[in-house]
């Protein structure tokens, strides 16, 4: 897939604005109007598809009770892109049917299979009795770094809570351990979909390499 932009800059030296806009869709500096120089086009093209490694390992996530319908979109597009196989989506957590998840899902949010659970804490229990393996991603005094949270499971489920709450405590009770992103800042945490993204691509290639 690719697209073709210019970069523009503006004549004007009190404004100097430098961006970049589909090829030939403008002709006057939107910050200052002043006349615009520009580049020759470029073409801006993904990346060829690489899939992960392939392996027998399933890797599953129980999203309970996230507030945001556009983190939930976001969390889809990112579950897609790590290889995630089934989302699961309980209590408040909006489903693909809801029409904000498009504006950042696109489209990622009819890529992968669902299940919508009105029970987060009934789900966690299904999927233990199916064989699964459930890993909380939570800031607690039991919590483990990420990076040190071992051998991976064959069937591995992460769950993400609320981003207030917190895992509802009753699914914590269930999961085997709880993992956290080190932080080194003043915050304490991350917005929910971006901890999302760093511990999905995390987990997903570990546990690639860890079943070879």
């Amino acid at each position: 897939m690719s697209s073709t932009f210019t970069f523009y800059q503006c004549q004007n030296p009190q404004c100097d604005f430098r961006f970049p806009a589909p090829a030939e869709s403008i002709t006057l500096c939107p910050r200052c109007n002043s006349a615009l120089t520009s580049s020759p086009p470029v073409i801006h093209e993904s990346a060829p598809l690489q899939q992960p490694p392939k392996v027998t390992s399933k890797f599953e996530v129980l999203l309970d009770n996230i507030r945001s319908v556009l983190n939930v979109g976001s969390m889809f597009r990112t579950a897609d892109g790590a290889g995630v196989s089934h989302m699961h989506l309980g209590g408040i957590t909006a489903t693909p049917d809801h029409p904000r998840i498009a504006k950042t899902g696109l489209g990622a949010e009819w890529s992968l299979p669902w299940t919508y659970h009105a029970n987060g804490v009934k789900a966690a229990a299904q999927l233990i009795a199916n064989g699964a393996v459930l890993w909380g991603l939570e800031t607690s005094p039991d919590s483990i770094p990420i990076y040190s949270s071992g051998t991976l499971p064959k069937h591995l489920v992460m769950v993400v809570g609320s981003e207030y709450a917190g895992i509802d405590p009753a699914i914590q009770a269930l999961c085997q351990k709880i993992v956290f992103l080190p932080m080194a800042g003043y915050k304490r945490s991350l917005n929910v979909a971006v901890a999302f993204g760093i511990a999905v691509y995390a987990l997903r290639y570990q546990l690639n390499y860890a079943a070879k």
